[in-house]
């Protein structure tokens, strides 16, 4: 797919677009604990919804490559679970999803948001970058949800406990110098051709970021005990000779008492599911979506090595 037209020649040829002399192209690492805004920030960075997002801490279960498309560069961002102490098998195998892409990239941005203060849990992952060799890149997230005196502190905190290569304020939720960030980490990255096409957004199977979608829709109407204990998978995919597709999908929680949760009353809550995903993921396969919800139980599914494996983790 990759080739160079000729000795001499001062572009490079990827799939049918011309890449320019001096492209760049990297992996960057976007760690902090949970919920202080990396999905946000893939998102509105690559410009597409790739990663879902939910006030829920945890609600990133996997290392998701969002890839951001630029003139003279492709930053691949590495959106992964947040780092915590782990209660469960889950969270031993979301912690070291975490930890995996720091072998393989050219750059980190540590999140920490600026309405919080700088804790246990931001030091232990401080110290897991401790010997690293790749540039490491300070976020001061949220910004728009405080004063301008509480960012000025949270700056000064951030920048005593590591000696980042840049601390930038922001705001993925306004683009607040969202901009920068980018042209930051283009500056980090090495010479390369692109490393995706330039349709790419994700390298996320389609049925995984279906799951993802009916997840987060279900997230934003659980009650505030049942978001761990829900699941995905998408169990098949059917095209329709009417031009439709038909998604069978599997809700699982952990517990025969939290399905009516999910379910609600005469099925509402399945509902509401369902229309709240249906066009995005209709958008996604190209064409009008039915979605089949099954909501089962799955009893103790986080901490059971077999389940957690045919879920992906």
């Amino acid at each position: 797919m990759l080739s160079i037209e000729g000795e001499g020649d001062s572009s490079k040829t990827v799939g049918f677009a011309q890449v320019p002399e001096g492209f760049r192209a990297g992996f960057v690492a976007i760690i902090g604990r949970p919920n202080v805004g990396k999905s946000t920030l893939t998102n509105v960075m690559v410009g597409s919804k790739v990663a879902i997002t939910s006030e829920r801490p945890e609600t990133t279960r996997r290392a998701i490559r969002g890839v951001v498309h630029l003139p003279a560069a492709q930053l691949v961002l590495v959106d992964t679970p947040g780092i915590h102490r782990p209660r469960t098998l889950l969270g031993e195998r979301l912690n070291e999803m975490a930890d995996e892409p720091l072998a393989e990239v050219d750059a980190v941005v540590v999140c920490f948001p600026a309405d919080q203060d700088i804790g246990p849990g931001d030091r232990y992952i401080l110290s897991k970058l401790d010997g690293t060799r790749f540039p490491v890149i300070a976020a001061v997230t949220k910004t728009d949800l405080v004063s301008p005196d509480r960012v000025v502190r949270a700056l000064q905190e951030v920048s005593q406990v590591w000696d980042f290569q840049e601390i930038v304020p922001l705001s993925a939720r306004s683009g607040h110098q969202v901009d920068l960030l980018t042209e930051l980490l283009v500056a980090l990255m090495p010479p390369s051709p692109p490393l995706y096409p330039a349709d790419q957004v994700s390298d996320e199977s389609v049925e995984t970021r279906i799951a993802e979608l009916v997840r987060e829709a279900a997230l934003s109407r659980a009650r505030q005990e049942l978001p761990h204990s829900i699941a995905v998978q998408v169990e098949e995919v059917i095209p329709a000779d009417d031009g439709t597709v038909q998604v069978i999908v599997n809700l699982f929680v952990e517990r025969d008492s939290q399905k009516g949760i999910v379910i609600g009353r005469r099925g509402a809550g399945i509902s509401q599911i369902r229309r709240r995903v249906q066009r995005p993921v209709s958008l996604l396969l190209g064409r009008k979506a039915h979605l089949d919800i099954h909501v089962r139980t799955a009893k103790n599914w986080q901490r059971d090595p077999k389940m957690l494996v045919r879920l992906g983790f």
